[in-house]
């Protein structure tokens, strides 16, 4: 089973940017597609963003586009998700998601399998 680590999160104000890594180790990482995930306090966790397993094609929830990007380097086994315009209701801690199988990817935004990492907290100041 893929392990991964965030990392990247950190405190910044409202219109700033930062950008996320998910690093992952084990089996190969091309063979999964990816996701992002976030938990703002006192709510469920919800979907932000996927990419395919080449990078190829990506999806983004609603609140979220065309201010984040979700990429990975396959080379470097890392996801990344750069955050740019960011506001308060950003705040929460972000995870990613590492899915394998024919619908991996269509099914992403489900949340309800693959691994897992630790999370990294983002909080945007008003």
């Amino acid at each position: 089973q893929v392990q991964l680590v965030e990392s990247g999160g950190g405190l910044v104000q409202a219109g700033g940017s930062l950008r996320l890594s998910c690093a992952a180790s084990g089996p190969p990482f091309s063979s999964y597609a990816m996701g992002w995930f976030r938990q703002a306090p006192g709510k469920e966790r919800e979907f932000v963003a996927a990419i395919t397993w080449s990078g190829g094609i990506t999806y983004y929830t609603d609140s979220v586009k065309g201010r984040f990007t979700i990429s990975r380097d396959n080379a470097k086994n890392t996801l990344y998700l750069q955050m740019n315009s960011l506001k308060p209701e950003d705040t929460a801690v972000y995870y990613c998601n590492a899915k394998r199988g024919t619908f991996a990817f269509a099914t992403m935004s489900r949340g309800d399998s693959g691994s897992w990492g630790q999370g990294t907290q983002v909080t945007v100041s008003s």
